[in-house]
């Protein structure tokens, strides 16, 4: 008796987890506006706006990548395109890791006032990611002109790339979100280490400089997720191994996010 009434227990709770994302996603017009509000703030009252975004940006691959591409002895007409789209990305990747810590404990105000699906704060969180990507995405365009680029049609391979990181993200953002309400200390750990994991992925250098252990980037999953987006968008399409990785990256988040958001969803708004 007490077995079944733990599975019917376990069963509710999948459904208002289900339920949770399909009523979240509902709110669209809600976590949109939320998410372009935050970006909004940060802002506030200065001369360029989010616009500060790009530049700042513009200005760190430009000077970045002269200086690399002279370190590495590498022509800048092919070292440039490599770092723009490659900081594009970790941009975004870093940004997800390291904020997503105050998912809901920046929250708080609404999470204790207002009755809202929690994934209402996940969409916000990526929402708002994905419009800062937009912004610097500018700047990729800028290189392609300036340097005279055309990647061609496997620069189509960039979409289906680019969805993964950002459902990969969605994912991650999830469980971050409810360990860090949890353990306060989280969020500084995650900071530490996505700094060594920014040197030891290749976005400031190439893997082929690595030899014969070029070989180790198989087992840096950063590196498939940089190179789905990153490839296509320099004219190559990425390899069948890296799209197997990223699909094994994207199942063990997928049942983390599903395991924490089932167990300890109820839990949130005693953490925050």
């Amino acid at each position: 008796m007490r077995a079944a009434v733990r599975v019917q227990g376990g069963y509710g709770q999948l459904q208002l987890a289900i339920r949770d994302i399909i009523d979240g996603a509902l709110l669209w017009p809600l976590w949109c506006r939320l998410g372009w509000n935050d970006i909004l703030q940060r802002y506030r009252r200065s001369l360029l706006g989010p616009l500060w975004l790009t530049a700042s940006m513009a200005i760190m691959v430009v000077a970045l990548g002269i200086v690399y591409a002279q370190i590495f002895k590498m022509a800048l007409h092919d070292f440039m395109p490599f770092l723009c789209v490659g900081l594009l990305v970790w941009g975004i990747i870093s940004s997800v890791l390291t904020e997503a810590g105050s998912l809901f404990t920046g929250a708080e105000s609404y999470i204790k006032q207002i009755r809202l699906p929690y994934s209402v704060y996940v969409y916000r969180f990526m929402w708002s990611k994905i419009i800062i990507f937009a912004h610097n995405f500018v700047i990729y365009f800028g290189i392609l002109i300036y340097f005279q680029i055309w990647p061609g049609s496997a620069a189509l391979y960039a979409i289906p790339g680019f969805l993964l990181i950002v459902l990969n993200g969605a994912l991650t953002s999830i469980y971050i979100g409810m360990v860090s309400a949890r353990f306060r200390d989280i969020p500084q750990i995650i900071a530490s280490i996505v700094q060594i994991l920014f040197f030891l992925t290749p976005i400031m250098w190439k893997p082929e400089l690595l030899g014969s252990h070029s070989v180790l980037m198989t087992f840096n999953p950063f590196y498939h997720l940089v190179e789905v987006f990153r490839a296509p968008l320099l004219g190559v399409v990425p390899s069948v191994e890296n799209y197997v990785a990223l699909g094994l990256i994207s199942v063990a988040n997928f049942i983390l996010a599903a395991a924490f958001l089932v167990r300890f969803r109820a839990r949130i708004s005693y953490w925050v």
